[in-house]
């Protein structure tokens, strides 16, 4: 009996194999760097989160961040209060809320916490720059879809941002205005998760990506309208 050969793969399965191998590597190098630090995955990306973080984040906050349980964000929290990496206190805004923040010593361990496996750098880097930019933009776009379906986090992307300005100048090497550090910014210069950013109206997040998809030119009437915001936003944007 003749057994017919598997279709070839699509080119989606062909990505997505393509990322599982790349995740075996990420999966890797976190459980080494963290395990020489004496720390979790977990630990080490509750670090990161509140060094990145624009306000103080209580348990609920940095649990969404990193789409684990309050369970699984509790514990985690608790080895590293123990560590003396992080400390907490009741908010100034509310009484009734424990907001969390790094210690001295775990600000330099957050430093350590946000390092890119080398062997992740090494691939990036070795790509052409054309090819990076449109492949961040690839990414931008795959987060955005798993963000409207609810599989991952909200991200704080530019192009979600109400300052961005997608297309701005159409046809240049930078095509885009960030109106915090009011310059022209290019694809390669997009952010997946900045500080500073501010979410768009819910009416007018829909239009920015649109605009960005499509390519077409946004007018000075559209979201984010060529206002910029206080000269010393903008530099502490430029500083971090």
């Amino acid at each position: 009996m003749n057994i017919a050969p598997p279709p070839p793969p699509t080119t989606t399965e062909k990505i997505l194999a393509g990322f599982a191998k790349i995740s075996l590597v990420m999966r890797h190098e976190s459980w080494r760097a963290a395990g020489e630090r004496g720390l979790t995955p977990t630990q080490s990306q509750i670090l990161s989160v509140l060094k990145s973080a624009s306000k103080p984040f209580g348990l609920a906050e940095v649990a969404s961040h990193l789409a684990v349980s309050p369970g699984t964000a509790s514990e985690a929290l608790s080895a590293l209060i123990g560590k003396g990496l992080v400390s907490k206190k009741r908010s100034a805004e509310d009484a009734r809320a424990i907001v969390l923040s790094l210690t001295h010593k775990g600000a330099r361990e957050a430093v350590k916490s946000g390092e890119w496996p080398s062997p992740m750098i090494q691939a990036v880097e070795a790509l052409p720059e054309h090819e990076r930019a449109s492949l961040l933009r690839g990414l931008i776009g795959m987060i955005r879809t798993m963000q409207e379906c609810g599989s991952i986090p909200m991200s704080r992307m530019c192009v979600g941002c109400r300052y961005f300005r997608p297309n701005e100048y159409p046809g240049t090497k930078k095509p885009h205005h960030c109106l915090l550090i009011d310059a022209p910014i290019a694809d390669s210069d997009l952010r997946v998760d900045c500080a500073e950013m501010e979410p768009a109206a819910d009416d007018v997040r829909p239009r920015l990506w649109g605009v960005f998809v499509n390519g077409q030119p946004l007018d000075h009437q559209g979201p984010g309208q060529r206002r910029s915001p206080p000269k010393s936003r903008r530099i502490s944007h430029i500083n971090k």
